[in-house]
């Protein structure tokens, strides 16, 4: 089928639901991330800030774009004057680098802080406890120029789909816990992104709202490396 057959597809079944699709867009073409445009896709994803910022440059400004990689503290300033959501706040470091570009160019910028749920030493993302500190750290406290919206996280990658509930699961109660402990009354602290092509269905049954998508669209990737302007990947 054809990327906009995908999207109109995928649409038809997240939306009733209340699930949004974030069309991964990595490795893939300007005319490729076109074609899902036209069909009516408005949110992508990307793991690589010089793609990114490539991407953001030659399409149009209407697409909200997430970083969902992981971010260096030194590739946040490349980002922080059109970035819509950053899905893979790791540390209290990032989130305050995020927060002081930000303020730069006086906008605030939605963030997902990353919660490391996997049985794999390859994933980032913050345990549970680093969670709870960071969230109740006076550093946390004065920044002004980031919203946190929810939780963010990545399930082992296992054909063994009771593995993969279990992580869902285990996120979607801290997720619940979260909001009742620190965000009680604050109803923008709303999303909940988990579930990839692989398992996107098991992350919605186990209480996601947001999934992201890549191969489930356009098919298998190619690997193409971009480089930032001081020739780093």
């Amino acid at each position: 089928m054809s990327i906009a057959t995908n999207i109109e597809s995928l649409q038809i079944d997240l939306k009733p639901i209340g699930v949004q699709l974030v069309a991964v867009s990595k490795t893939k073409s300007i005319e490729e991330v076109m074609e899902a445009y036209e069909a009516g896709q408005r949110v992508f994803g990307e793991n690589m800030v010089q793609e990114l910022v490539d991407k953001q440059e030659a399409l149009p400004k209407d697409i909200e774009w997430h970083l969902i990689g992981h971010l260096q503290t030194n590739k946040v300033k490349y980002i922080a004057s059109f970035i819509h959501m950053v899905q893979s706040v790791d540390s209290l470091k990032v989130l305050k680098e995020i927060d002081k570009h930000a303020a730069k160019h006086n906008r605030q910028i939605d963030c997902l802080l990353q919660v490391y749920i996997a049985d794999e030493d390859s994933k980032f993302g913050l345990d549970h406890a680093e969670l709870i500190e960071l969230l109740r750290s006076e550093d946390f406290a004065d920044l002004k120029h980031v919203r946190i919206r929810g939780l963010m996280g990545i399930a082992t990658n296992t054909e063994n789909e009771r593995i993969i509930k279990d992580e869902f699961y285990e996120l979607k109660m801290l997720f619940d816990g979260i909001k009742t402990s620190f965000f009680r009354k604050q109803e923008d602290f709303d999303t909940l992104s988990m579930g990839m092509s692989s398992d996107y269905q098991l992350a919605i049954e186990q209480g996601s709202n947001m999934v992201r998508l890549g191969s489930t669209i356009f098919g298998k990737r190619v690997i193409k490396h971009f480089k930032l302007k001081d020739g780093k990947e």
